[in-house]
Order: C-alpha cells, then structure tokens, then sequence
C-alpha cells in the first residue's frame, strides 16, 4: 500500500482535534473547510479554537499537515473523516442541515476506492441512508472531551465503528489507521454504533445527576460531598473515572442533544423516557444553585448590589459558550450592576452592554458585595483570598466548583459557599 493519506471535512474543535492526531501518528493529512478566514488563521498558526495541548501538537506535525479551502484536495486521500461540530439549538436538537451539505460535497470530490466515515455525531439511522456503497461508508464515534480532546484523540481508550457488515473485516486503509493507536476496536452495526455515543452520554448524565441530587442533599444535612465521593471511586462497580464531581447543571450542547435524541426517539416508538425528563429537570434545578445563594445571602437585602463574575465559558479549558451555567446566571441579573472576567471569552458573550469588563480577576472583585466564580478556570486558584477581601465591599464568594482553598478563605474572613456542603 502506497503511503496513507487521511482526509478531514470540517476544521472546527472536532475536525482540527482529530486531524492533528492523526498527524500525530505520522500519516499525510489534508484538512478542508468552506471557510476561508478560518483556513487563514489555522495556517497563520491562529487556531480558531482554545484547546490545551492543541497549538503544541499542530506545531510539532505541521509538516504532515495540509489545509485547504479547496475540496477536490480531498481526492488524493484513501480515507474522509467528515468531521464538522454540529450545532444545537436552545432545545438541544442537532441541526444536521451543514452536515448533510457538508456530505453532498465530499462525495463529489471522493475518489471510487475512498472510504468516507462519518466523525461527528448524527442520531440512529442517519449513516445507513448515505448514497454510498456499504464497505465504503462508516461511522465512528467521537469522545472528545473539551478541555481534554488533545489527550483523548491521541490516546484513545477504543474505537467503536459502525459498519454495514460488521463480521466483514475492516478495509486495510481503515484498519492500519485506527491499529496505529493500539487500543480496543469495537465493530457494529451503524445503527448500534450510533446509539453507543448516546449511551456512553446518558451513563454520564445519570453520573452526573446522582452527583448533583446528592450533594444538594448534603447541603441540607451537614454532610460534605468531597469527603463522600472518594468513598465511590474505589467502589469497583462505579470506578474511579466517574463523573462524582457535582456541577450547576449539564452543559456545553453535546450531553443535552443527545438527551433531545432519546426523547424524540422514545415518543416515536411509543418507549418510556420518563427517567431522561428526570435528568433534564435536575439539570435545570442545579442551573440555578448560585442564583438562589445569590438571592438568598445577597440580593434579598442589597438591592443596589454590585455583583463580580469569574468565567463565562462553559467550562475551564475551553472558548465555548454553549448553555452556559454562568450565562444563563447573567440572564437574571437585569437588573444589578456587573463585573465581568474570563481570561478567554469577551465580555460582549454576556450581551449586557452596562457590564464592566474587567482586567483580571482582582479587578473583577473590586467594590463588590458578592463574587460568583462560574467557571472554575485554573488559573483562578492563584488568587490570594486576602486580596480578595482587601478589594471587595462585601464577604460573600459563591465558589460551586470550590476553586479557592476553603481555610484560607475563613482566615480571609470571607464567606464560602460551595456545592455539596453550602457554606463552608
């Protein structure tokens, strides 16, 4: 077999992540994208993504890397990942209208022998209705992680593949690839493969729901969360990877489509979802954990309270913004003036043009009577409590994900609130 060539459609997080793996492994990789200011700044070295590990990586393999704006670059390559984010709307419904799009053109420019395999996440049935033939045509679930996409794509822990023969060994080009990483291949039928992403999301939703329905019960009788969760990662049954950690809801798109996908499932083949509703409305309780501490400790009786937020990401690690606990937090707060700080998304993310955009975390503190940090943001632990309290007007730092040491915070004089424990 002559030298590998790996193709991507679509240089968003998954497409840009993916392709600088495969790169990673020594293979030629061609990457398009219809969008030519963001092919632009991926060769200017500008990723249009904020991914740690990923400028690193793309740096060190640049010379297996070849970005393009032009399609028909895809010809030359044995394999085409289409491997575009989808987007979700306010329900958590993926909107496949680009993939398809996105399909429609890679099969113009795909050469006889080439193998297309579907990356990103479409629901049960959507790859078996591709116009190609069956042992060209696959799919193969993603599990990057926001934050940890880097390390997952480069050290993944299996490849599930969906496949129209699933007892029909892998295509030689398709096999050498994903051998190349050394881990676990899992074949399947289309259909099971395309619910084993859903699956692996749903066992992670209900991690995260017992996390955050416990915790909130620890709040209420004196219990501490941290000191029980230890106690369930040694338990072989649930293990120490699981999703203990308690949160303000499910975010970032991924999780909440796919839960969208087992509801509109279910109601059309007449199944019971009712334990996936549950999900959804703890998710939606959760969200509002700061708010109602918030409410409670500060709003309730300041009412020309000035309010300091740490982050605006979904999470740490990453630009998104996608269902954002501390968005949607900004959404209650018409009415109260703002400081707002996140080292990587604009302040123009919150849509409240009377919010002041501060500097740095300490500047987000100053003059305040509460401090919320809503996105725990590593860099976030290096500021000194006592710094704090010199600069703020009130004592109250609403911490959920406990960034700041809960000792130096009492020795402050500030008071603590985290999830899982309430005040600390």
């Amino acid at each position: 077999m002559s030298r590998l060539r790996i193709g991507f459609a679509g240089l968003t997080h998954l497409g840009l992540v993916s392709a600088a793996a495969a790169a990673a492994q020594g293979f030629d990789v061609v990457a398009a994208d219809h969008d030519a200011d963001r092919v632009a700044a991926i060769e200017r070295g500008s990723l249009p993504v904020v991914e740690p590990g990923l400028d690193n990586l793309v740096r060190r393999h640049r010379s297996h890397l070849k970005f393009s704006t032009d399609f028909s670059a895809l010809t030359a390559c044995d394999i085409v990942y289409i491997s575009t984010d989808v987007p979700t709307d306010e329900r958590g419904s993926g909107d496949l209208t680009s993939i398809a799009g996105l399909i429609d053109k890679v099969i113009e420019v795909l050469r006889a022998d080439g193998l297309l395999i579907i990356l990103c996440q479409v629901p049960p049935g959507f790859t078996r209705r591709l116009p190609v033939p069956g042992p060209r045509r696959y799919y193969q679930v993603e599990t990057l992680i926001f934050g940890r996409a880097v390390e997952r794509a480069t050290k993944p822990e299996r490849f599930i593949v969906g496949c129209d023969d699933p007892q029909a060994p892998l295509p030689p080009a398709y096999r050498m690839l994903l051998e190349s990483f050394e881990c676990p291949i899992l074949p399947m039928r289309y259909e099971s493969a395309e619910l084993a992403k859903i699956a692996i999301n749903c066992c992670l939703v209900a991690s995260i729901t017992v996390a955050n329905t416990l915790a909130e019960l620890s709040e209420k009788i004196g219990a501490d969360w941290a000191e029980v969760a230890p106690a369930l990662r040694l338990d072989q049954r649930i293990g120490p990877h699981s999703y203990l950690a308690p949160g303000l809801g499910i975010a970032g798109g991924n999780l909440e489509r796919d839960l969208a996908t087992v509801l509109r499932l279910s109601e059309s083949v007449g199944s019971d979802a009712s334990v996936v509703r549950a999900y959804l409305g703890n998710s939606a309780h959760r969200r509002d954990w700061a708010l109602r501490v918030l409410h409670r400790e500060v709003l309730s009786d300041t009412p020309d309270a000035v309010i300091g937020v740490l982050g605006l990401a979904y999470k740490e690690n990453t630009h998104s913004t996608k269902n954002s606990p501390s968005l949607a937090l900004l959404a209650h707060l018409g009415s109260w003036r703002l400081r707002l700080y996140d080292p990587i998304v604009p302040v123009e993310a919150a849509s409240r043009s009377d919010a002041v955009a501060a500097r740095s975390a300490i500047d987000a503190a100053r003059d305040i009577d509460a401090l919320l940090v809503m996105t725990p943001w590593p860099q976030f632990r290096e500021v000194p409590p006592d710094e704090l309290r010199r600069v703020m007007r009130g004592r109250v730092v609403i911490d959920p994900y406990r960034v700041f040491d809960a000792d130096a915070m009492r020795a402050a004089g500030l008071r603590h609130f985290v999830l899982g424990r309430g005040e600390v």
